[in-house]
């Protein structure tokens, strides 16, 4: 029987019926909606409401039924229109009148918006335990590496030598900030609706404080009609993953480059690269691909319930449905993609000759040797035209900065010395910036 039934004289089309379910999506929830249950039948129970004997046989039910669930000796009825009813009925069906108790004070909306609230902060737990584990896998390669110099790029161009190390701690500190943005959004997200009811409240005595407190929140929405139809949690933690993949993403294209031929700074282990069906020479970065590919889906994810929050008045609306298929997509997929990448970073190899060889090459260390002629005195931007000339120089000649003999120095600038070998050693280059 629907939750809704007594107004309506007919059943509703199966079509409509299956168009209406959501049980595929907010199945997932079932632990969150039993827990939410048992704290708001607990309350019921303490403030009177409900007596103590139908309390004890609705929590003691809801126990069972949970773990039956989470033991697979029951299965969820796909026919069911959501969980909510799936296990309101289950219940009803095992206590009789007790179970039909449960909902007294309580509207589905308050109910839903709980549900996914204390689902989402499973989840932010989750992932934060996933980016922990990246940090780690990033501070153990880079401790690996400490002094293995590289190309720094801007443009896309040879600019600057840094050392592998420094770049693996440019990602390091972009998912500490994800971490910071994950934590922060959860706290935004740790108030509890319970209470709420459809929009206006309940004219029973019940204890929203007690409910919040038995279900870890800091505390509950103040304003009941934004209690049930605030989903800015669903979008800001939508941003967050967007973020987060835009960080995968950027990865994964320098790992992408960096496994070709024409870079080699690394070499993908098998196990996190796929062949071609026709050119058996090929290993493709196929993982680090569709991590990158995947990026789109999530940012998807994130304008799906901009989209839909968008345009709705207060309070519940139908609308709200499409909230969990996007934001439950979001998690799973950013989850998923940590999976393939924690241990493709960690069973990579590094090169370290071809990123010294390429770092050798592209004059990065030019803007060493401008600042070795201010050292001696010379205006920046003289020795930045000075420098440029040696550069031409050098390509003239096919020579490097380091192999241009001194007097073709001179030529350009007397103040040059022996000193500029040490100055545009690559090596003292990154230890000079602390590299």
């Amino acid at each position: 029987m629907k939750l809704w039934a007594g107004r309506f004289s007919k059943e509703a089309d199966k079509k409509t019926n299956d168009f209406n379910s959501s049980i595929a999506t907010d199945s997932r929830m079932f632990r969150e909606d039993i827990d939410g249950s048992i704290a708001h039948a607990s309350m019921l129970g303490k403030q009177g409401i409900i007596s103590a004997e139908d309390c004890e046989k609705i929590v003691s039910e809801l126990e069972k039924i949970k773990q039956e669930l989470i033991d697979g000796t029951m299965t969820i009825d796909p026919d069911a229109e959501d969980i909510h009813t799936f296990i309101e009925s289950t219940l009803t069906q095992r206590i009789g009148d007790a179970g039909k108790r449960l909902h007294t004070g309580r509207s589905r909306n308050d109910q839903v918006a709980l549900d996914i609230r204390l689902t989402l902060r499973g989840e932010c737990e989750k992932l934060t335990a996933q980016l922990n584990e990246l940090l780690c896998v990033l501070d153990k390669k880079s401790k690996e590496y400490p002094n293995v110099v590289m190309p720094g790029y801007t443009h896309m161009q040879r600019a600057q030598p840094i050392t592998f190390a420094t770049h693996l701690l440019a990602y390091t500190e972009m998912f500490k900030r994800d971490l910071d943005r994950l934590e922060d959004a959860k706290k935004r997200m740790n108030i509890s609706p319970l209470g709420s009811g459809a929009l206006a409240g309940t004219g029973y005595p019940i204890d929203r404080a007690a409910t919040a407190s038995a279900l870890g929140f800091d505390g509950y929405s103040k304003s009941t009609l934004d209690g049930v139809s605030d989903r800015d949690f669903c979008i800001e933690l939508a941003c967050v993953l967007s973020i987060i993949m835009v960080h995968l993403s950027r990865f994964c294209e320098e790992l992408i480059l960096w496994c070709s031929w024409e870079f080699k700074f690394v070499e993908l282990d098998d196990a996190f690269s796929t062949g071609s069906s026709i050119m058996p020479q090929k290993k493709n970065p196929d993982i680090a691909e569709l991590v990158r590919g995947k990026s789109g889906r999530v940012f998807g994810d994130l304008i799906g319930l901009l989209t839909v929050m968008k345009g709705l008045p207060l309070a519940y609306n139908k609308d709200m449905q499409e909230d969990k298929d996007a934001i439950f997509d979001a998690f799973d997929t950013v989850k998923m993609c940590l999976t393939a990448f924690i241990p493709m970073i960690d069973t990579m190899t590094v090169l370290p000759a071809n990123m010294r060889k390429a770092a050798a090459g592209g004059f990065i260390n030019a803007t060493d040797c401008a600042d070795y002629l201010v050292g001696k005195g010379l205006a920046f931007r003289d020795a930045y035209k000075a420098t440029g000339e040696i550069v031409a120089l050098c390509i003239q000649k096919g020579l490097t900065l380091e192999t241009l003999p001194l007097e073709e120095y001179k030529k350009i600038c007397e103040l040059f010395d022996e000193g500029i070998y040490t100055a545009i050693s690559l090596e003292n280059c990154v230890k000079r910036r602390g590299l």
